[in-house]
């Protein structure tokens, strides 16, 4: 009973080294049969040679002619069996080979004697070698079957676990009172004459004439200035003079003056309400105090 290695296992040594033994075994007959096959062909081809060439040829000649003839089935033997591993086309050695056989066996059946029995014995040994080396050489080795890739099962704790996700908390919702600022409307400002600064003029129309935010820093300032100016004047800043220090539009400087004006009036109590107490700036009491003098005759 033949027993048939399952692919993907590991060929035990014995088997390896029977079949080393097998392989220089049949190598030893293949050099046999081919030196006595060889002999008898190559003589034959010789002979033959030598018979239909002129009388003045020389030896080596036919002997050159029986290694061509029998070694070029070999080769072409070679060449197939590189080819069809390769698997490329193999049409032109095998014509190559079936030319030489043709030629090979001419010589054998011109050089024996009439009649079948003489050309059967004539032909064996070119036949039996050719035979023999297309058992040998055109065999393709068959390709060693791939291991078979473990496939090891997935264990519970090898599987990613699912993250849950943070629970997150809703801020809570605080109600923040509405508180309506209440502006009043302040009375016209009475034009009241200023002594000129020099280059006042010069530096007012040097000032583009466009709007700006108002913010609690230009505020600041225009208090400042109102404190300064009353101190040095003893009258209250105008909108051109507080327009030409601070170098603003006309706008602004009046939007500026109605601030000073609204800091320093208490607003008037409604439904119930205390008055307003406006806080004057963090930047100086000094110039807080000074700033609601300046504007309080505005």
């Amino acid at each position: 009973m033949t027993s048939h290695a399952i692919p993907g296992t590991t060929v035990p040594a014995r088997t390896r080294k029977t079949a080393r033994l097998e392989g220089a075994v049949l190598v030893l007959i293949l050099l046999a049969v081919g030196g006595a096959a060889g002999a008898a062909s190559f003589t034959h081809v010789h002979d033959w040679t030598m018979h239909n060439s002129p009388s003045s040829t020389g030896d080596w000649f036919g002997w050159a002619n029986a290694v061509i003839t029998e070694l070029v089935p070999i080769a072409a033997l070679l060449v197939m069996r590189r080819r069809r591993a390769a698997g490329q086309p193999i049409a032109y050695p095998t014509a190559l080979l079936g030319a030489a056989l043709v030629l090979s066996v001419t010589a054998q059946l011109a050089v024996a004697k009439p009649g079948f029995s003489g050309g059967l014995v004539s032909v064996i040994p070119a036949l039996a070698f050719a035979a023999l080396a297309k058992l040998v050489l055109g065999k393709t080795p068959a390709p060693e079957p791939e291991p078979a890739p473990q496939v090891v099962p997935d264990r519970p704790h090898d599987r990613p676990q699912p993250v849950p996700a943070p629970l997150t908390t809703p801020a809570p919702i605080v109600a923040t009172p509405s508180v309506q600022e209440f502006r009043p409307v302040p009375a016209e400002a009475v034009p009241v004459a200023s002594p000129a600064v020099p280059g006042a003029e010069d530096d007012a129309d040097d000032v583009e004439d466009v709007d700006q935010v108002v913010t609690a820093e230009l505020v600041t300032r225009a208090r400042q200035e109102a404190a300064a100016y009353l101190k040095a004047t003893g009258r209250s800043i105008t909108r051109d003079e507080l327009r030409a220090r601070l170098r603003v539009a006309n706008g602004t400087a009046g939007e500026l003056l109605r601030h000073l004006r609204t800091a320093a009036t208490p607003a008037p109590a409604r439904g119930g309400l205390g008055p307003l107490t406006v806080a004057a700036r963090p930047d100086s009491d000094r110039a807080a105090a000074n700033g609601h003098q300046a504007v309080a005759a505005l």
